[in-house]
């Protein structure tokens, strides 16, 4: 499949559905947004397409909990669908609040699942910075899995936040110590060097710095980085500094390796 298609998810709040759809369409794929309501309308719609995004942004004012109120909407009209369709071999993004709607309807956080294939929601939240207050700057980031396909094992990539609540927190240390030993930390933050370090090198206090998590398969991803953001070179922003021959932004690596996938 050369042109994959994916689709957008976006509701009230949502507010990078225009750079995700931008960026999986650089990448090459073909991209639409849309509306929760349409897919309520329209169960099967999904069935259309190869990977679904859910970008960032404050959807339904992050009311509640930060991306709540569309987790509990994915769970009560969708989760079996999007169970189907992540085990039909397509792909599942999610990008700070998209990535806090996936924790939230458990679809990522745990190696493990119940009878009915979904995992309990209550072993990993996404709750308020350790600073106080939100956060805006660009981190390091170092892949903690080879087996996630969005990413490129061993890259050290640099990309922004963008969050108030970002803070990865697991009900215990097991299960924490699960997720490590299942390749579940799918990123981490890091120095330039590569080494961890406190805030703000770990802008939120997630423990053990992880920034992202992906689920066993591989090929369901969240992130608290906004990798859309930083998909052009002059998006930088030390980008005068480092001359014409900087390549594309590290961001697009993530949807680039999408597209990959289906080739």
């Amino acid at each position: 499949m050369a042109e994959p298609k994916v689709m957008v998810l976006r509701t009230a709040g949502t507010n990078c559905d225009e750079e995700t759809r931008y960026a999986f369409e650089l990448a090459g794929a073909r991209a639409q947004k849309v509306h929760v309501n349409r897919l309520i309308e329209n169960p099967a719609l999904p069935d259309d397409f190869q990977i679904l995004a859910l970008p960032g942004g404050f959807s339904y004012g992050d009311d509640i909990a930060a991306g709540k109120i569309l987790a509990n909407q994915l769970i009560h009209h969708f989760r079996d669908a999007v169970r189907r369709f992540i085990d039909a071999d397509k792909l599942v993004l999610g990008i700070c609040n998209g990535f806090q709607v996936l924790v939230k309807t458990g679809l990522l956080g745990s190696a493990h699942a119940d009878g009915n294939g979904h995992a309990d929601i209550t072993r990993v939240t996404i709750t308020y910075n350790d600073s106080g207050k939100f956060e805006d700057r660009w981190v390091y980031l170092q892949p903690g899995t080879d087996k996630c396909v969005f990413l490129d094992a061993g890259r050290r990539i640099y990309l922004p936040v963008a969050h108030g609540e970002g803070k990865i927190v697991f009900r215990s240390e097991e299960l924490l110590q699960e997720a490590r030993d299942n390749g579940l930390a799918a990123l981490r933050y890091v120095d330039a060097e590569g080494a961890f370090g406190a805030y703000p090198v770990n802008p939120n206090g997630s423990p053990d710095h992880i920034a992202g998590l992906c689920d066993t398969t591989g090929r369901v991803l969240g992130l608290m980085p906004h990798p859309e953001r930083h998909i052009h070179r002059t998006h930088h922003p030390h980008w005068t500094r480092l001359g014409p021959d900087k390549p594309a932004g590290d961001g697009l690596s993530l949807f680039v390796n999408a597209v990959k996938y289906f080739s």
